[in-house]
């Protein structure tokens, strides 16, 4: 805090209301409003209070001549932390109507609000005080240079409190909203991007920014020690690259970096500023963001208390993303073991699941069936229809390897493993609460030899009836198995195999999936290895 000279306590006149010249200061200026119909008094005030500072930040005085003008200039800068405010402009109470919009027009409540008039008994100061939500009355022969520097002070200090609290609110709740957000993300990738969002908007500062994630040998041996993972605004060219690689760009960011992940305490070094998060896996996380000024404790503290928010989000995806993996290497192994014994179908379940997993997605962009294509939906599909045939394991082996054609008897055998497959997969499913892989692979399992005009078995289900999973799956199993060598039959060409579906659309096979099928095939959607020997051929 600058002293001024104390040993003049007059109001200090000078006709040049020419500005200081601007520097550009290291910390964000305070903004003080003058509004007053008289040059003099700007000149005044100005000469007086110019060279002040308030906690090593500098002031920036702003001047309108007119209660109209101010309105406007508070309309365009949002962080005026002091008015200096005449009461007689305009009219008589011009300044008074004015406070009044302050409050009730902008909502404006943290600006502090000082009115200086030369006509006390204009504006009689109990009846002022009481009325009108200002911060102090000054008639203008009272306010000495010192009288002055006591004002301004004490109204910048009550600001900063102020805004202290709003910011811990506003910033608190964007805590938890943001760290809700982070939540619900369902990769590393989509959790990055969010963290950088995140800061950006709890600071409400601009997009530059990057996150770099550090990979030890133990966790991931083919990436790089110091990965990006996320950037935005200007870093966006480092995204994905090794973090090495912004040492020529950007020395004193990547140096920073390190330092912050040797350390393990954040950064606060201002252009360079650099978070540290730790999960509870081990996992390492550096956040750097751009604020065009140093950050106030307050904004810190906030970070501090992001960054843990933001530790246990990670922790979340990283539980959430093992027991996915884990989930899929049940699916896989159930998927094997029925495999296993039905060796002749190759890589019959792998297609099934790409296959099932484009339907879907064509059938997303038909705009089909929207309350069914969930998410969720769409995430398990392709994983859940390999199980399709998981009842397999209960058919007995001169059945199952069985050349030619079943006979009756055999056939009722065979058409058995699908309430096998679905009771084991039910059974399974039941003990994880919420839809999973098992309870759409009992869907699937239970429901792809149904027929849509009500036919087929084991249920006779009808139409929407049936599960649209199995709906898929009915139509990209017999697809694949026409197409490829069976032990009773050799593949078929492409165009027979549609011809055959076509022909049994509405009979066995719902026509949108079908419809969803044709159209992948007509705009060469699907790779060659999906389309049959032959067709590659």
């Amino acid at each position: 805090m600058s002293s001024i000279d104390n040993n003049n306590d007059d109001w200090l006149l000078d006709d040049d209301d020419e500005p200081a010249k601007e520097t550009c200061p290291a910390r964000k200026p305070w903004k003080i409003l003058i509004i007053d119909d008289e040059k003099d008094v700007h000149s005044a005030t100005r000469l007086a209070i110019k060279d002040m500072q308030y906690k090593e930040r500098p002031l920036q005085l702003l001047s309108a001549y007119s209660a109209q003008e101010g309105f406007d200039m508070l309309c365009q800068h949002d962080d005026v932390a002091l008015i200096l405010l005449d009461v007689v402009m305009e009219t008589d109470n011009a300044g008074l109507l004015l406070v009044q919009r302050i409050r009730e027009e902008l909502h404006n409540h943290l600006a502090r609000i000082v009115l200086r008039t030369g006509q006390p008994g204009q504006a009689p100061e109990q009846e002022v005080i009481l009325n009108y939500d200002i911060n102090d009355y000054k008639t203008k022969t009272e306010l000495t240079v010192q009288k002055l520097f006591t004002t301004v002070i004490a109204s910048l200090r009550a600001y900063e409190n102020l805004v202290a609290i709003e910011k811990n609110r506003q910033g608190l709740s964007k805590i938890l909203e943001g760290a809700a957000d982070l939540y619900q993300l369902r990769s590393l990738k989509e959790f990055a991007s969010g963290v950088l969002k995140q800061i950006s908007a709890i600071l409400d500062i601009g997009s530059d920014g990057v996150l770099c994630m550090e990979n030890t040998q133990q966790q991931n041996q083919s990436r790089p020690n110091l990965e990006v993972l996320a950037a935005t605004g200007a870093f966006e060219p480092l995204l994905g690259r090794p973090a090495e690689e912004m040492a020529p760009l950007y020395p004193e960011l990547h140096s920073a970096i390190i330092e912050t992940l040797q350390t393990k305490h954040s950064l606060y070094r201002h252009p360079v500023d650099v978070l540290y998060i730790a999960s509870q896996n081990g996992r390492e996380f550096v956040v750097h963001f751009s604020p065009p000024w140093p950050l106030e404790d307050v904004e810190r503290d906030l970070l501090e208390v992001f960054c843990q928010r933001i530790s246990s989000a990670y922790d979340n995806l990283y539980l959430y993303t093992q027991l996915l993996k884990s989930q899929e290497a049940t699916v896989v192994a159930l998927a094997d073991l029925a495999e296993f014994r039905d060796s002749d179908t190759g890589d019959h379940v792998l297609r099934v699941q790409q296959l099932s997993d484009a339907i879907a997605g064509e059938l997303q962009q038909m705009g089909a069936y929207p309350e069914l294509l969930t998410p969720a939906f769409m995430d398990m599909i392709g994983m859940a229809s390999i199980l399709h045939d998981v009842g397999k394991v209960g058919t007995p082996d001169h059945i199952l390897f069985k050349p030619g054609k079943l006979d009756p008897d055999e056939r009722i055998i065979m058409e058995q493993h699908a309430s096998i497959g679905a009771s084991i997969l039910s059974k399974a499913s039941a003990m994880v609460e919420g839809a999973s892989y098992l309870s759409l692979g009992a869907e699937i399992a239970g429901g792809h030899h149904e027929y849509f005009d009500g036919s087929g078995y084991p249920n006779q289900l009808q139409g929407q009836a049936i599960p649209l999973s199995a709906r898929i799956v009915a139509v990209v199993d017999v697809f694949d198995a026409l197409l490829h060598k069976r032990p009773y039959k050799q593949p078929w060409p492409l165009q027979e195999v549609m011809d055959y579906i076509a022909g049994r659309v509405d009979t066995q096979f719902d026509p949108k999936v079908v419809q969803a099928l044709q159209r992948l095939i007509n705009h060469n959607k699907l790779p060659p290895q999906l389309l049959g020997p032959l067709q590659n051929n």
